[in-house]
């Protein structure tokens, strides 16, 4: 048998390596409550991922948080698409959904809350190289314009 909990963590860490995911759950508030939860003892606990395990097959819910920038239909279907992929290859179990609900918008220059501190705001759509803006989408690690 295959835990909640571990098909979560797969799926969070899939959705994680896509490009605009600014941060997995919801607001501020919410995400430090999760940090505080992890650090008193439910380390099995993913912010923002939930997945439910059946016999043969997985559902899994993502709420997450965009980086400003990025077309937020792009990011859902890359973060998708990098769940179905990571979930059924290291788990060997089918998908039969993965829902996207993108909750929040991290701005240029504000607060990084759980990330490292970046140095300048994020740059323009416009000042980014091609192929690695809002417009781009990362399939199996390679961006694609």
């Amino acid at each position: 048998m295959i835990s909640d909990s571990a098909v979560a963590k797969v799926a969070g860490l899939a959705a994680r390596a896509v490009a605009g995911v600014h941060a997995l759950g919801t607001g501020s508030t919410p995400r430090a409550l999760g940090a505080i939860r992890d650090a008193v003892g439910n380390p099995d606990h993913v912010p923002g991922v939930r997945a439910e395990v059946g016999e043969t097959q997985v559902a899994v819910d993502l709420t997450l948080v965009a980086e400003f920038g990025y077309r937020f239909h792009d990011i859902a279907n890359a973060v998708r698409a990098a769940v179905y992929q990571a979930v059924e290859d290291l788990v060997g179990m089918d998908v039969i959904e993965v829902n996207i609900e993108i909750n929040d918008v991290q701005l240029p220059g504000a607060k990084q809350e759980n990330r490292p501190a970046r140095g300048a705001a994020a740059p323009t759509p416009q000042e980014l190289p091609q192929g690695t803006g809002p417009d781009a989408v990362v399939v199996e690690g390679k961006r694609v314009p």
